[in-house]
C-alpha cells in the first residue's frame, strides 16, 4: 500500500487488544509506532460468563476499569497523532471466548493487523490459565503482531 510522497504505509486499519496488563500496554505502544497513517481501534473485552458469579458491584467495577483503560489508550494515541477509536466489548454467552470476540471485532473492522500482548507463559501455567493470544492466532484471518513484556517487567512471565 502506498502512502503520500512515496512512503509505504503497511497498515491502514490496526486493532489493539487491551487488557490492562503491561504486555498489552506494549502492544498499544507498538500500534502507535507502526500506525502513523493508520486508523487504530483499541478493544477491551469483558468476559461476561467469567464474571457472572461475582456480585453486581464487582462487575460494574470491571466495566469501569475497562472504560478507564480505554480512555487512557485513546489519549495516548491522540497525543501521538494517531486516529483512534475505542470499544468496550463483551463476550456473548458462556460458549464465547475473549479470543472469539476479538476475532469478530477484527473481521468487522476489516483489520489489516491485530496487535496484542502475550504473557509468554509455558507449561502448567499456560495450561491452567490458557492463552487468549494463542487462541486468537489460531483462528485469525489477518496478520497478528504479538508483543511481550520487557524482561524484568514482571516476575512471572
Amino acid at each position: 500500500m502506498s502512502g503520500s510522497k512515496g512512503r509505504v504505509t503497511m497498515y491502514r486499519k490496526i486493532m489493539v487488544a487491551l487488557d490492562g496488563s503491561a504486555c498489552s500496554q506494549r502492544a498499544l505502544d507498538e500500534a502507535i509506532r507502526i500506525g502513523a497513517r493508520a486508523r487504530v481501534r483499541v478493544v477491551h473485552v469483558i468476559d461476561v460468563a467469567a464474571l457472572s458469579s461475582y456480585p453486581a458491584q464487582y462487575r460494574v467495577s470491571v466495566r469501569e476499569q475497562g472504560a478507564h483503560a480505554l480512555e487512557i489508550a485513546y489519549a495516548r494515541a491522540l497525543d501521538a497523532g494517531i486516529e483512534c477509536e475505542t470499544e468496550l466489548a463483551e463476550t456473548r454467552d458462556v460458549t464465547d471466548t475473549i479470543a472469539k470476540c476479538l476475532q469478530r471485532r477484527a473481521v468487522q473492522m476489516l483489520a489489516d493487523v491485530v496487535v496484542m500482548g502475550t504473557h509468554g507463559r509455558t507449561g502448567l501455567r499456560r495450561l491452567a490459565l490458557g492463552s487468549v493470544a494463542e487462541a486468537f492466532v489460531r483462528r485469525s484471518t489477518c496478520a497478528v503482531l504479538l508483543t511481550r513484556e520487557t524482561s524484568g517487567a514482571s516476575g512471572h512471565a
